[in-house]
């Protein structure tokens, strides 16, 4: 079982969020060439190790967050609000 340790709510189980894919992906502009698309969405490396992953919490606040984990152990390195504004707010109020 894999706990988040969400930024809003505290530590919850994952079934609580919906896995929202690679959090490192830049997407292209919306009027990108269809080949920028298509290697944005499709052309993903298969990470072994710590990667940046979108979760959304769901049953929760709502808030997508990004977590970096570990995909051999699913250790949870860090958690952090996927919104740059968000993200910074919760660092005023520390």
């Amino acid at each position: 079982m894999i706990r988040i340790n969400c930024p809003f709510c505290g530590e919850r189980d994952h079934s609580e969020f919906t896995y929202g894919g690679d959090g490192s992906i830049v997407y292209p502009a919306l009027d990108a060439p269809a080949e920028q698309w298509l290697d944005a969405v499709f052309q993903r490396e298969n990470i072994r190790g710590v990667q940046t992953e979108s979760w959304h919490h769901v049953n929760g606040c709502r808030q997508w967050l990004l977590v970096e984990r570990d995909t051999m152990t699913h250790e949870i390195h860090s958690v952090r609000a996927a919104h740059s504004g968000v993200a910074a707010v919760l660092e005023e109020g520390q």
